[in-house]
């Protein structure tokens, strides 16, 4: 099974462990009687569409096959389940071998001959356009009948999205979404990429309505696995794009756009906001929050800064002592005092340029993480 898992056709377009945490609790629903029928949808929203075979055809293959009876007493912890449900079991267990990106293909001629392609870099015109087509098939799936009901033949929903995004926005006529509208205006597409994170929801019952080709209306929706989902699908979007900005996965700030920062640097933010120590925990969670909103301006970055100056400060003469020589810690200090940061002083330096204060938030942010470490270890 390992080699059909890195196929194109079973490539996920979820990260794998939101993949994972649906398949788990749907396998814990086993007695459910509509269980075949959720977990076809749980597939149909997972894996990649419009390429022939895959977890849907493969499923629907072994829900055709005669009933194979029991399995045999070596399988005992499986006995209990059915063919449909061991072939997700499988799945899940095997998550870890599933692409979250299209898998790697051997290299064309002209690449071969050249050598590989440059990663190329979405203009903006072409991540809206992107994001427009993702939300379609978003609301194909049902991730937005939360919110709007059913655009049914036999009860359109009209103008309700528009005029819900009216109330929300202030701006008229915004549904269906139109590439060229949100091209023109990048607030305005901004605010629509967070509005619609905050109205999904990930449908986990359906029913077909055959009349007039209908199609499913969805029901039974959770929230925050859709909320999940829209943010991993629309990053994958703007990572690619000229934009500079991702939703935030966690945080005060989740859902909502943020500078996008390195690998490394996402996950320092990871570790510090997931940290539960009290109250140092929730300044940091705030400094972060301050610093990497979009269009954070000189006040607001150095209000982070200033807050994570306040941190270290307390762990001053206890924690880095112990992580820095004596002369080290006090140079972070200078710093803060030097490049006004801290205090209203005539002899601080005011005219500096704004990437000072994103040099020195990272530089404290990574001492902040260092001092954690240190409180971590026994006997400190």
């Amino acid at each position: 099974m390992s080699a059909r898992l890195a196929e194109a056709d079973y490539q996920l377009v979820w990260p794998r462990a939101l993949f994972k945490s649906e398949a788990a609790k749907l396998l814990n629903q086993r007695d459910l009687n509509d269980w075949n029928d959720r977990c076809v949808l749980l597939l149909d929203d997972a894996f990649v569409r419009g390429i022939r075979g895959g977890p849907v055809e493969e499923f629907a293959e072994i829900s055709e096959r005669p009933n194979a009876g029991p399995r045999e007493a070596r399988d005992a912890p499986r006995a209990t389940m059915t063919l449909e449900q061991q072939f997700l079991r499988d799945l899940m267990v095997n998550a870890d071998l599933l692409n979250e990106d299209p898998p790697p293909r051997r290299p064309y001629w002209s690449e071969r001959k050249a050598g590989p392609r440059t990663t190329r870099i979405l203009a903006r015109e072409e991540a809206v356009r992107e994001f427009v087509s993702l939300v379609g098939e978003l609301e194909m799936l049902g991730y937005f009948e939360k919110r709007f009901g059913k655009d049914c033949i036999d009860a359109p929903y009209g103008d309700e999205p528009a005029r819900w995004i009216e109330r929300e926005l202030g701006v008229v006529g915004q549904w269906p979404l139109r590439s060229d509208r949100l091209v023109q205006d990048q607030d305005l597409f901004f605010d629509v990429v967070e509005l619609l994170h905050d109205s999904a929801a990930r449908p986990l019952r359906r029913w077909l309505h055959n009349h007039g080709g209908c199609g499913w209306h969805n029901e039974l929706f959770e929230i925050e696995p859709g909320r999940l989902a829209y943010r991993w699908r629309v990053n994958k979007i703007l990572d690619r794009s000229e934009f500079g900005y991702r939703l935030a996965e966690e945080g005060a700030d989740v859902g909502r756009l943020v500078v996008a920062t390195d690998d490394a640097r996402s996950t320092l933010v990871h570790e510090l906001i997931a940290r539960d120590d009290g109250g140092p925990a929730d300044q940091i969670r705030h400094a972060i929050e301050l610093f990497r909103a979009r269009g954070a301006d000189r006040n607001q970055k150095r209000s982070a800064v200033v807050t994570l100056a306040l941190v270290l400060e307390e762990r001053r003469h206890n924690v880095l002592s112990t992580a820095l020589a004596k002369k080290d810690s006090g140079a972070l200090f200078e710093i803060a005092n030097g490049f006004h940061v801290r205090h209203q002083d005539a002899k601080q330096k005011r005219d500096y340029d704004e990437f000072y204060l994103d040099w020195i938030f990272w530089v404290y942010l990574a001492t902040v993480e260092l001092t954690n470490r240190v409180i971590d270890e026994p006997g400190v």
